[in-house]
């Protein structure tokens, strides 16, 4: 593992390290400070490459971060945090990118495991359709752009309810007839890679291997618990538990979406993003949820449920009635 900057260091004159806010085999990720616009904060996230690479590989890693970073930096999408830099230093590549507060779903599963609850299926769908808006984004530029590594760590809440898709560490761009050498060693988190992702990058992976870990993250986050591994399905495949065996609560056709989506073959997955979001919500997808508001508007209540509406009015009419009397 590579020996993480210190706080205080300062990359490129610019980047001054405030602490780890997250680490891997091949790197870290930092929140740094960006000194020429003040105020700002940013994350680094840095990549060592293999040093038993030849010169010749090396070389060629190397050339292909610049170019995949190049393409995130012209990425704009609100569920995907800016690219704003990218830079190398002695054997190490760094990416910078903003800086996103709020929560990670991990630690939201996380706490509601402690609490003996499951997160709200509502707003796991809420997060689920911002994430589908994400990946259709990045499936639809020329050449695609498939993330690889979709995980609850890696998908943040801002305090304004927005769903980042935070680590671009992974990401590989489907450019035809090129050969890819991994940037970082290892090929996502096993618990949410598909299995063609396990031969490393000689092997094909398209946008359905998203659409895996989609699903495998949409399971962890609805049972609090992480399914087995596509690996060991393979070999028994009487280990994998439906999520309703865990949680009754979820609806059956959000199950039949995640075990569509976390077909172990890609050709018996669904074919794109935007089928699989059709799956999981139907042709009304959910608004996302960002302020809980403390009263409400005339707007509010024109808008709301018939019999809200009758209700709202009834009273109304009745403050007015009662008013009269004891004026007349």
């Amino acid at each position: 593992m590579p020996i993480p900057l210190k706080a205080g260091e300062v990359l490129r004159g610019r980047y001054r390290v405030a602490r780890i806010i997250g680490q891997g085999g091949m790197g870290s990720i930092y929140l740094a400070d960006d000194l020429r616009l003040e105020g700002r904060q940013c994350a680094l996230k840095e990549v060592e490459h293999d040093r038993s690479l030849t010169p010749e590989l090396m070389q060629e890693a190397r050339d292909q971060f610049f170019r995949e970073a190049s393409v995130l930096a012209r990425l704009d999408h609100p569920n995907l945090p800016k690219v704003s830099d990218y830079f190398s230093i002695n054997s190490r590549d760094y990416l910078v990118m903003d800086f996103v507060p709020g929560k990670d779903l991990r630690s939201l599963v996380i706490e509601a495991r402690q609490s003996n609850t499951f997160l709200n299926e509502k707003d796991v769908l809420n997060w689920a359709n911002q994430l589908a808006d994400a990946l259709f984004f990045l499936h639809q530029q020329d050449p695609p752009i498939v993330h690889r590594d979709i995980k609850p760590s890696n998908l943040k809440v801002t305090p304004s309810g927005l769903l980042k898709l935070v680590d671009f560490g992974l990401v590989r761009v489907l450019a035809p007839g090129e050969i890819t050498i991994t940037i970082l060693q290892g090929q996502g988190t096993a618990l949410y890679t598909p299995l063609e992702q396990y031969g490393g990058d000689s092997v094909h992976t398209d946008v359905r291997s998203d659409i895996y870990s989609f699903g495998a993250t949409l399971y962890n986050l609805l049972t609090n618990q992480a399914p087995a591994n596509a690996r060991d399905r393979f070999l028994n495949p009487e280990l994998f538990i439906s999520p309703r065996q865990v949680n009754s609560a979820i609806s059956s056709r959000t199950e039949k979406a995640i075990i569509w989506a976390m077909s172990l073959h890609p050709d018996e997955r669904p074919d794109t993003v935007e089928i699989f979001r059709q799956a999981l919500l139907g042709d009304q997808p959910l608004i996302r949820r960002q302020f809980i508001k403390q009263s409400l508007s005339l707007t509010d209540i024109l808008e709301s449920s018939p019999e809200r509406t009758l209700w709202w009015l009834a009273l109304g009419l009745t403050l007015v009635s009662l008013v009269t009397t004891l004026f007349s």
